[in-house]
Formats: C-alpha cells, sequence, structure tokens
C-alpha cells in the first residue's frame, strides 16, 4: 500500500503547501486573515498539509492537562472556516514521527550563534525568562522540519514568521550541498502578493493569542464581548484638516473595516475623515456589528463540531495515514541521501 501511494505522489504535479497553528489558545482574527483564508483557497488548487503544532507548544506550555481540549478546538475552528479534510491533509504534528527524525538531523546543520540571534526566541526568552529550554532555541530547526518533511513549496506565514521561512531555506541549501539535492525550497504564500498582519485593538502591534486579550478578537468571542471590545478601541478627537495623514491607531481601524465591511461602508467612512465630519463612535458601533456577522457564524460552527468527538478522531486519524504516507517518502530520500541506508 505504502508503494502505491509513493508511486501517486510522484505522478502529483500540485505543489505543495504547508503550514501550522500551534494549539496554546483561541484562534483569532489575525489567525484567520493571516493564514487560515489563504488555506481555504489553496486547498482547491494545492496539495496541502495543515498541521496543528502541539510539539512546539510544548516549549512554552509544558502542562499538557488541556492540550487534547486545544487540539480539538484548532481542528474545529480549521474545519469551520472552510477547510475540507477530505482536500486538505489535517494533521497533529506528533502523529508524525519522521518529523523528530528530520529534526534531528536538521540540528546537524544548525548553529548556536544564529539559533540565539532570532527575533522570535528573543521575544520568548523575555515572555518565559524561567523556561529557556532547548526546544525553544531550535524552534525554527523544528519549524523547517515541519517544512521540509512535506518538501512543501510554499507557506503562508504571517510576517513574523518570515525569517523563520529564510532559516529553513538556508537548512535546504545547506543539506542540498552536502549530501545532493532532496528539498525544494520553501518561499512565503499570500493570494494578494503581501502577508497580512491584523493589528491589534489597541494600536500597539498585531493581534495575539498571549498578549492583551481586549485588544484581539478571537474566533470564539461572544457577540457582545466583540462589541465591547471595539468601542474600547483607542481613538481621538478626529482630524481637523481635510485629508489628513491618519495616526496608526485609527488606520487600524479602518484596516479591520476594510477586511469585514462592505466596500461602501468603508468608503463611507473614509470620505467622512476626509472632510472632517468622521464620529468614530458611529465608526466603531458599524464596525462591531460587521465583526459580529463575521464572527458569529464559524463561533456557532465550531460549537457545533466541538460537540462531535468521534468526528474530530477520524479526521486525527486520516490525517495522521496521509501525513505520515507523505512523511516517509521524504525520510526515504533523505536516508539514502545521507547514506544511512544500511540494509
Amino acid at each position: 500500500m505504502f508503494l502505491f501511494y509513493l508511486r501517486s505522489l510522484m505522478k502529483k504535479e500540485k505543489e505543495i503547501v504547508m503550514s501550522g497553528i500551534r494549539p496554546t489558545g483561541y484562534l483569532h482574527l489575525g489567525n484567520y486573515f493571516g493564514a487560515m483564508r489563504n488555506y481555504v483557497k489553496m486547498q482547491e488548487d494545492y496539495e496541502c498539509y495543515f498541521m496543528v503544532a502541539d510539539l512546539h507548544s510544548l516549549t512554552t506550555h509544558p502542562d499538557t492537562k488541556g492540550l487534547k481540549a486545544n487540539v480539538h478546538r484548532v481542528l474545529a475552528e480549521n474545519i469551520a472556516s472552510g477547510l475540507d479534510p477530505d482536500k486538505a491533509v489535517l494533521y497533529c504534528q506528533s502523529h508524525v514521527y519522521q518529523t523528530s527524525e528530520l529534526y534531528l538531523y536538521l540540528n546537524m546543520l544548525a548553529y548556536k550563534g544564529e539559533l540565539e540571534k532570532t527575533p522570535t526566541f528573543k521575544d520568548k526568552v523575555r515572555q518565559h525568562p524561567d523556561n529557556v529550554n532547548a526546544g525553544l532555541l531550535t524552534y525554527p530547526v523544528l519549524m523547517a522540519a515541519d517544512i521540509l518533511i512535506h518538501r512543501a513549496n510554499y507557506v503562508p506565514v504571517g510576517k513574523d514568521q518570515e525569517q523563520h521561512l529564510e532559516i529553513a531555506r538556508n537548512y535546504v541549501n545547506r543539506f542540498n550541498h552536502r549530501y545532493g539535492e532532496v528539498f525544494p525550497e520553501p518561499y512565503a504564500f499570500n493570494f494578494n502578493h503581501q502577508l497580512v498582519k491584523v493589528p491589534s485593538l489597541d494600536g500597539t502591534g498585531k493581534m495575539s493569542k498571549s498578549e492583551n486579550q481586549m485588544a484581539t478578537l478571537y474566533l470564539a468571542d461572544e457577540d457582545d464581548a466583540i462589541r465591547k471590545k471595539i468601542m474600547k478601541a483607542k481613538t481621538d478627537n478626529g482630524p481637523t484638516q481635510n485629508n489628513s495623514v491618519k495616526p496608526d491607531y485609527i488606520e487600524n481601524l479602518f484596516l479591520l473595516m476594510k477586511l469585514v465591511s462592505g466596500n461602501e461602508t468603508v468608503e463611507y467612512f473614509e470620505e467622512k475623515f476626509n472632510n472632517c465630519s468622521v464620529r468614530y463612535g458611529d465608526m466603531k458601533r458599524q464596525l462591531a456589528e460587521d465583526m459580529v456577522k463575521f464572527i458569529s457564524p464559524i463561533r456557532e460552527k465550531v460549537n457545533e463540531i466541538l460537540k462531535d468527538e468521534k468526528y474530530l478522531q477520524k479526521v486525527m486519524k486520516q490525517g495522521a495515514e496521509k501525513s505520515t504516507a507523505n512523511a516517509e517518502a521524504t525520510m526515504t530520500l533523505v536516508r539514502n541521501a545521507m547514506g544511512l541506508n544500511y540494509f
């Protein structure tokens, strides 16, 4: 059966897409527009592997009591957002043992100095000063293994992950130079030719699972919570000159509106801002209602999926079988290239 699957893989002409999300909290609007929206589009035209990164979560969340529930929620939120388990491979990172083997080999091509300079490592050290473990340091290596195990061409990532892709390309070049051509270089993918960075409601950065929860809109948020968060978003007294440059925190509100509101709504408030007649209270109320209309159907579908644990187990088992078969095909090439084929 494996040989048949290997032959079928060799016949495929679709380019491969791979990405993953850590099960360390509720998914938010940034996850949706930064990655998941692209996942849904990609599953029609690409061979897609979308992973719940449960091993990655252990670097900062070693307590696994709630891990199963978090994994189920991520899967449910992906499916509710439009992913079809029969079109894309949805799987858990820990179910693909070959990834850990490739991670070990890639660590031989990674250097301590370059890993310590990675911005995400510095951020995690700041956030978790009492838990600076080796997994945290080699996080980009495991991320590279996740991508390369499927020989992915594209990875739909946010701006903060672009350096990790550059690191992955470094490992590809080092491996291919040392052992022979096995891996393609992975690149960021976005349908609009730019990676989406969804701003937080407080105007201090991007939406995040771990930072200010009142400044982040989660796919699980109830309607009243959505309204409350948006109404508390920072504004000012409004422009005093026509066609003024928007402050960052006001530009953020317009960016959010462009994501979930109709063009006529956006144009209306743009005109109001440009002629100095904008009422931010009205704008935030409109944005809040449009956001409720966007998030509430996803939230309700997630809750229905979470009630059906047998279905989620079926999705995970199916994903594990497909991703493991593809990963083993890659590792056969890797072991042969490295000379680790002793019998």
